[in-house]
């Protein structure tokens, strides 16, 4: 399988060139097999056979989807518990703000408090949807 990216595709004609590395190769409508029409500047996977490119398709549908790691209800029970410490945001990879919110407790308890609360909320509510690598919550 090789990785390509198209450089220039003619709708009317349903032909186009396709680039790998330094190499050129010419491609048609039979050799493209995603459910979208080729447009120039896509990435590709593509096999030569004599040649000749075929099955052609988007990178991105060769791709898995990407896979939940997290749980909303762990983050959300850790932001309830632990979250004046910022547990639920250790545990969904945002250090930086977990950081901040041990900090904010070190100094002004109060408000780390409610922000805590006010986070378990929006975890609840599915606003914070995401861990820090942007995989969706389970």
């Amino acid at each position: 399988m090789i990785i390509g990216q198209i450089e220039s595709y003619d709708s009317e004609k349903k032909i186009g060139i396709v680039k790998d590395q330094d190499e050129f190769f010419e491609f048609d409508d039979a050799s493209w097999v995603s459910s979208v029409p080729p447009d120039s500047g896509d990435e590709v996977t593509f096999e030569l056979r004599d040649g000749v490119v075929v099955n052609m398709r988007l990178v991105a549908e060769t791709l898995k989807p990407v896979q939940a790691v997290k749980s909303r209800w762990i983050a959300t029970l850790l932001a309830i518990t632990l979250g004046w410490v910022g547990a639920h945001r250790f545990y969904l990879g945002y250090y930086k703000i977990g950081l901040m919110q041990i900090a904010g407790f070190l100094l002004i308890q109060g408000y780390i408090a409610v922000w805590a609360i006010f986070e378990a909320l929006l975890l609840f509510a599915g606003h914070i949807n995401k861990d820090a690598k942007g995989r969706p919550l389970k």
